[in-house]
């Protein structure tokens, strides 16, 4: 009998040691992440302010106050994004999220949404190739949160890969759909890609820009919620591809 009891106080204290170990890496977790955030909004907000003053203080005028006005609004523009991003994130990781999945057509989707993307491309001087399959192909998914999917890796491109080259291209069999979203950017170093899709990082040293770090890991968290996978490699020509596998039927 005492040796059950004792048996049954140390699993009782095993797991209460591994409860505060994991206590202690959330909160460290939680910590990062203020302190992250804290960075990615006081920096650009410290800049807004800035260009507002000089405006407000009558320091710049005629051409020079128009650019001011157009820098602020940029930084304005990016603060709204991020905190869009943090908060589709936030509903994401808390499991909050609500999809609204129904029989669609993959390739007429993809097509609706490049043809937005087109314009935004060619003002960016991006060449692009684009190949999607005639043929109809039936899959269940959200809309919405298929297009945020591809809207954050063509922001990606844009903004990240220093690259001026992008790639659609659609491939299709009974099971599954594949999705090749490519660059010819400076690529991703082989240790960057394991974590790409976590939160929050960033590749600095082969991606340009000031983005979220939050992205890919919104990328990521949609398309597993599709019942999918999504992967990023660099391929023999450089730059880089991103995979995206979505079941025919989920």
């Amino acid at each position: 009998m005492t040796k059950t009891i004792s048996y049954g106080i140390n699993e009782i204290v095993a797991g209460f040691q591994k409860q505060l170990a994991a206590c202690k890496q959330s909160e460290q977790s939680y910590k990062r992440l203020m302190t992250s955030l804290s960075h990615d909004v006081r920096t650009p907000l410290t800049s807004l302010i800035g260009y507002l003053e000089a405006i407000q203080n009558k320091m710049v005028s005629g051409a020079e106050k128009d650019e001011y006005i157009a820098v602020a609004l940029d930084k304005a523009h990016h603060l709204k994004n991020f905190v869009d991003s943090l908060f589709e994130w936030v509903k994401l990781d808390a499991g909050e999220q609500r999809f609204q999945y129904e029989n669609c057509d993959l390739n007429e989707i993809s097509r609706n949404i490049l043809a937005d993307w087109i314009p935004v491309l060619e003002e960016k001087q991006f060449t692009y190739k684009i190949d999607i399959p005639e043929t109809e192909y039936i899959i269940r998914m959200d809309n919405s949160a298929y297009s945020r999917i591809l809207d954050n890796l063509f922001r990606n491109v844009i903004e990240h890969s220093g690259g001026n080259e992008v790639s659609f291209i659609i491939s299709e069999d009974e099971r599954q759909a594949r999705i090749y979203v490519s660059d010819n950017g400076t690529g991703i170093p082989e240790k960057d890609l394991p974590h790409i899709f976590e939160r929050l990082y960033r590749a600095d040293e082969s991606r340009r820009g000031n983005g979220s770090g939050l992205g890919l890991s919104i990328v990521k968290e949609l398309v597993v919620a599709h019942g999918g996978s999504v992967s990023a490699e660099v391929p023999p020509e450089g730059g880089t591809r991103f995979t995206i596998a979505l079941p025919k039927n989920i």
